[in-house]
């Protein structure tokens, strides 16, 4: 009975009036949002918003696992920092053009958070978030030996003193203003697939593993197959926002590759919202630009870690939907108001 009700509850298929409907909302809300960031942001907040839109792809990868299949990984910051080491490293050792090292940094932490996952197999709750924060650590550890690559020699590829260098930024790209549109137009593409997916048949076999794994089983769905497309595509997302985030300062520093960040990333997750695509980019903004308003008015940084434990706490207590689902349901509810106005 569970199986058949699952089964109902999931169209075989997206109607095909809906599915370019919901598709085309992501390019026309990330054009709106570039549009009023380039016009009104002088080039502090430009960067601030440049670093969000990036890092919310990191979000968006963090929502397949967690609002898809109801894991939760703690390691996707360190999956942001894979993803800016191989993109320095591909970038200072041969000098593609910037999308090559950004399709191999994406690449590279695709296999590594494949490999991270690979625990879920056989772990769920606590016991996978434990896994996943202790690989955060390891990853810590490592990067504050090995540093993030700047020019140098080798395969670490670190320099001495003067001979540092900087990633070069997309040839069209290479103001802060152009380059904060090349990482919009970045972010669109990848929250187009990453919605696809949910929208398509990979999101009607996670919602089936989500319901139980016996329940997936029996209606055919190959569930380590789904779950291991899962772990990757979340790791190509993320390292995709480590890419861009190199990019747009030219290096990143291994301090800022913690795993209380990878925490940190995952409370905003859920005060974002999870369950809807703009949610990441509501937790790339708190991630960016709260610390960064707080800074401008001459404010310690670190009082960001209470103001997101309280959103946090309301977010669970309240709003499990976080500040996206508000916004949906608010939208629902003038549209339904407004339906009524014309019926009568």
């Amino acid at each position: 009975m569970t199986s058949q009700q699952t089964i109902q509850a999931l169209p075989e298929r997206v109607p095909g009036a809906r599915f370019p409907k919901q598709l085309l909302q992501v390019p026309a809300t990330m054009a709106l949002f570039a549009a009023v960031v380039t016009c009104l942001a002088n080039s502090y907040w430009l960067s601030a918003a440049t670093s969000a839109v990036a890092l919310s792809l990191s979000v968006a990868g963090l929502a397949i696992l967690y609002g898809q299949l109801g894991l939760v990984s703690l390691c996707q910051f360190a999956l942001v920092g894979v993803g800016g080491w191989v993109t320095l490293r591909v970038g200072h050792a041969f000098h593609p053009p910037f999308e090559i090292s950004l399709l191999a940094g994406g690449i590279v932490a695709s296999v590594v958070g494949l490999a991270f996952g690979l625990p879920a197999l056989r772990l769920r709750g606590l016991y996978l978030a434990l896994v996943t924060l202790m690989l955060a650590g390891a990853f810590q550890i490592i990067i504050s030996a090995w540093g993030f690559p700047d020019g140098g020699n080798g395969f670490l590829g670190r320099a001495d003193g003067s001979g540092r260098a900087m990633l070069p930024r997309p040839e069209i790209a290479e103001g802060a203003v152009g380059y904060f549109l090349y990482v919009c137009l970045a972010a669109t593409i990848a929250l187009l697939i990453a919605q696809w997916h949910k929208l398509g048949r990979p999101g009607r076999a996670w919602a089936l593993i989500r319901k139980g794994e016996t329940v997936a089983i029996a209606s055919g769905v190959n569930v380590l197959t789904y779950k291991a497309w899962a772990f990757a595509l979340s790791g190509f997302l993320a390292g995709v926002s480590g890419a861009l985030l190199a990019g747009n300062v030219g290096q990143l520093d291994g301090r800022a590759f913690g795993a209380f960040e990878s925490l940190n990333l995952f409370a905003l997750a859920i005060v974002g919202g999870v369950y809807n695509w703009y949610g990441a980019l509501i937790a790339g903004l708190l991630l960016r630009a709260v610390p960064a308003l707080l800074t401008d008015l001459g404010i310690d940084g670190y009082v960001t870690i209470g103001i997101f434990g309280v959103a946090l706490f309301q977010a669970l207590a309240t709003a499990p939907s976080g500040i996206a689902g508000q916004i949906a349901s608010l939208i629902a509810r003038l549209r339904f108001g407004s339906a009524k106005e014309r019926v009568r």
